[in-house]
């Protein structure tokens, strides 16, 4: 029998589903359960690749290619494995299918309808997503009672209702702290249980986000109001590191109240390495800060991976990272000169560049830690090659000539944006006795892409002949991945993004270079 535990979300949006569904599933996990995950997201994008990030957050992508919502990094990084495109499914996948499937005539005359056919091919997502795994993880976006949610809600009620699956329902629900009157207040809760129920959905488990400790008092009368056992009214108050979160729910027995529901044997009773985690979380007494100089700073969520990079990293060396958001568009001198270590993201555009230009300058010349990705290591050589080896050269997102250093990938579509740029895992070889090399301890690596830009081949001689070192290729296309500055401590940029394959027990090297090269 398969095992399904679906999260959905009351009263507001942002309480933080993902990150209590990884938290339990990393329990899990750590006891001898094989889990997977996967998000299901309202909207009509196919993909959130075509999304501004300062809309809806970064595109996280997978090793297979899948431009994904943000939340598969959330769990990614707790769980510590890699998930696939499949993990994300999104409502303009779920319509897209659907049509191509009545287009074809699949449907034999049928009227296409949201039910059955829409919740039928949620369902059958789901399904794929539980194959080869003890339980699946189920995240619903959005809050219960959302217009745009109710195909996914019903698509769970038939699940629920079938005898082709067990199912577990934890429903992420806000109980407010009112200042004036001191007092926690349970009736959101009560009314998104009520919600939830009205569309034929009873909840197993009630986790809560509040900002102080509920007490006896409220959680009996939340369990008597949502018919729910006050044993399962699990709290998630707000604490300083959302990877103390596993530890917070385990001392409440969640891995244990799900283990006991699906009949689970948890043989492999282990945290040791969430504990140590949380040791060199409290140890830390040394501060850095590192600067992102970004042009999407208005949303934090637009580099989440790369500030939770930073974050592994911070609690690798057992030190504290303040992390400074610096706006491209705005950039001067002075925003850099406090900073410990300087992180230029990847982008598209040309809004910002001049910033970004600015603070790989800054770094290069005062030997300041350096780490580029993506956009951030195109415009290091475009910024080397123009004040190191005097030679004027341009991008071609920017405007196309004759000495274009970044160029357009010869496959690449303009006129379709949606899924075509590089995507995914490709290998990069690494250059012996280089930073590179030193970093990965390793002659091949494989790292994740999305770009459609490339640098232009003809002008790795000049870089090479002034000073800087091409030390990672991609071998089946001859592509430039690693470049760097020997002559400084720490200047290293990637056409990847590494910040996407860190996670909490394996922080990715650069990040870890990056902050260990900091003098402290």
């Amino acid at each position: 029998m398969k095992n399904i535990i679906f999260i959905t979300g009351g009263v507001v949006s942002s309480l933080g589903k993902g990150i209590i569904a990884a938290s339990t599933a990393r329990l899990l996990k750590d006891q001898g359960i094989k889990v997977n995950m996967m998000k299901c997201d309202p909207y009509l994008n196919v993909d959130p690749g075509t999304m501004s990030p300062i809309e809806h957050g970064e595109v996280f992508v997978t090793a297979d290619g899948g431009e994904t919502d943000l939340d598969i990094g959330h769990y990614e990084r707790f769980l510590g494995q890699n998930l696939s495109k499949s993990s994300s499914l999104t409502s303009g996948k779920v319509y897209s299918k659907v049509l191509n499937k009545e287009r074809k005539g699949e449907y034999l005359g049928k009227t296409v309808q949201v039910i059955p056919h829409i919740t039928n091919q949620i369902k059958e997502e789901i399904l794929n997503n539980v194959k080869d795994h003890d339980v699946l993880f189920v995240e619903v976006g959005g809050t219960v009672g959302d217009i745009e949610s109710l195909p996914y809600i019903e698509a769970l009620r038939q699940l629920m209702l079938s005898n082709e699956v067990n199912t577990f329902l934890l429903h992420l629900t806000y109980v407010p702290y009112l200042k004036a009157s001191k007092e926690l207040k349970t009736k959101p809760t009560q009314h998104s249980v009520k919600e939830l129920q009205s569309l034929g959905l009873k909840p197993n488990m009630i986790v809560t986000r509040n900002e102080i400790s509920l007490t006896n008092k409220e959680k009996e009368k939340i369990s008597l109001f949502c018919n729910v056992p006050i044993e399962c009214i699990i709290e998630s108050q707000d604490v300083d590191s959302v990877y103390k979160i596993p530890l917070i729910l385990k001392n409440q027995k969640i891995d244990q109240i799900i283990a006991d529901y699906f009949g689970f044997d948890l043989v492999k009773s282990t945290h040791s390495k969430l504990e140590e985690i949380i040791s060199n979380i409290n140890e830390t007494n040394k501060e850095v800060t590192v600067g992102i100089v970004g042009k999407y700073v208005q949303l934090e969520d637009s580099y989440k991976s790369v500030i939770e990079a930073i974050k592994h990293a911070g609690i690798h060396h057992k030190v504290k990272t303040k992390i400074k958001l610096i706006s491209a568009q705005k950039a001067t001198k002075e925003d850099l000169l406090p900073l410990d270590a300087i992180i230029v993201p990847g982008g598209f555009g040309e809004s910002g560049i001049d910033g970004k230009l600015l603070a790989i300058k800054y770094a290069r010349e005062n030997n300041v830690p350096f780490l580029g990705i993506c956009l951030g290591m195109q415009l290091s050589v475009l910024e080397f090659c123009n004040n190191v080896c005097n030679k004027e050269v341009t991008h071609e997102e920017f405007g196309k000539n004759d000495n274009n250093i970044i160029k357009i990938m010869e496959d690449q579509d303009i006129n379709n944006l949606g899924g075509t740029l590089r995507l995914g895992n490709y290998k990069c070889s690494i250059k012996e006795k280089t930073l590179a090399h030193e970093v990965y301890g390793k002659d091949s690596i494989e790292e994740r892409h999305r770009h459609r830009y490339e640098f232009n081949n003809e002008y790795r001689e000049i870089l090479e002949e002034n000073g800087m070192v091409i030390s990672g290729i991609n071998p089946e296309r001859n592509l430039v991945e690693i470049v760097e500055i020997p002559s400084n401590d720490y200047f290293i940029a990637a056409q990847y993004h590494p910040e996407l394959t860190s996670k909490l027990t394996a922080p990715n090297p650069l990040f870890v270079n990056l902050i260990g090269s900091i003098r402290r």
